[in-house]
């Protein structure tokens, strides 16, 4: 069932080794780089909170197999309700773990004391305008909140920058709108996909490095019996969304001043340093 069976099999370590295969391409020009892995809990689940870049496929799945990888971490990510009404797209999120972001699927994930991924800006932040780079587009909701207190779920903000800069915006949601205002009667409307270019004009991403901090967990369980409380869980949420944010403005600052940002630059150290005899210790 679509929305009723929130525990597909679990992710194989076979699974993750094609996974790690099929991105090694990737994962050599982007190169991802990793700040607070441990605070991941190894030994109990967690729900992981942060901000969903420009298409999210372009890190997500990277930022993953580093959990993974690095933690021993197998997270269930919660995915968008289009993407389970794509006949063989949803067959492949399943076989990754995904599941339908739906309260009670998180909640039924929560009980079975899996670990999750969510993405509280959704489709909305995925779907960017132009001027809105790196920006928390969250609306009212609140939802992972009232369910982590609920469940006493520890939640660990986390951010990812780089992405971002793989496209530049030609066309967004708005500027359809405006061209062609019949739009606007569509369901979801500023959740359309912009028109975008990468390398050059083409829809080529440009190779950007990704970069990943995991904050601190915020513990729940003291606040499981004020669970009713929606100015509780509103505190909460502005707790995790100023964590969040101060980890994307972390990495923004570790980037600029990380030597190795540029492939070029990463390429041309490494030939180098394969070509220089080293020296040998006395």
């Amino acid at each position: 069932m679509d929305r009723g069976d929130p525990r597909p099999p679990a992710v194989s370590p076979a699974a993750f080794a094609a996974a790690r295969a099929a991105l090694a391409p990737w994962a050599w020009i982007t190169s991802p780089k990793f700040f607070g892995l441990g605070n991941v809990p190894a030994d109990r689940p967690c729900l992981l909170v942060g901000n969903h870049t420009l298409f999210g496929l372009l890190d997500v799945p990277l930022m993953l197999l580093g959990l993974w990888e690095a933690r021993g971490v197998s997270v269930r990510p919660l995915g968008d309700h289009v993407h389970f009404r794509i006949p063989g797209w949803r067959d492949l999120l399943r076989l990754f773990g995904t599941v339908d972001g739906t309260p009670d699927n998180c909640r039924a994930l929560m009980r079975a004391r899996e670990s999750i991924l969510v993405f509280p800006g959704g489709a909305r932040e995925v779907f960017k305008h132009r001027g809105e780079k790196y920006c928390l587009l969250w609306g009212d909701r609140m939802g992972f909140a009232r369910l982590a207190i609920e469940e006493g779920y520890p939640i660990v903000p986390f951010a990812a920058v780089g992405a971002e800069e793989c496209f530049d915006i030609v066309l967004d949601a708005a500027d359809a709108m405006r061209v062609f205002p019949p739009l606007r009667l569509l369901p979801r409307a500023d959740e359309m996909p912009p028109l975008v270019h990468g390398i050059g004009p083409s829809l080529l991403p440009r190779p950007e490095r990704f970069y990943f901090h995991f904050g601190q967990a915020i513990e729940t369980e003291h606040l499981r019996d004020l669970r009713g409380s929606a100015r509780i869980c509103m505190t909460l949420r502005e707790q995790v969304r100023a964590a969040v944010d101060a980890g994307i403005a972390y990495l923004q600052c570790e980037r600029e001043r990380d030597p190795r940002r540029g492939l070029l630059t990463r390429v041309a150290q490494d030939v180098r340093g394969a070509l220089v005899p080293r020296a040998v210790g006395v």
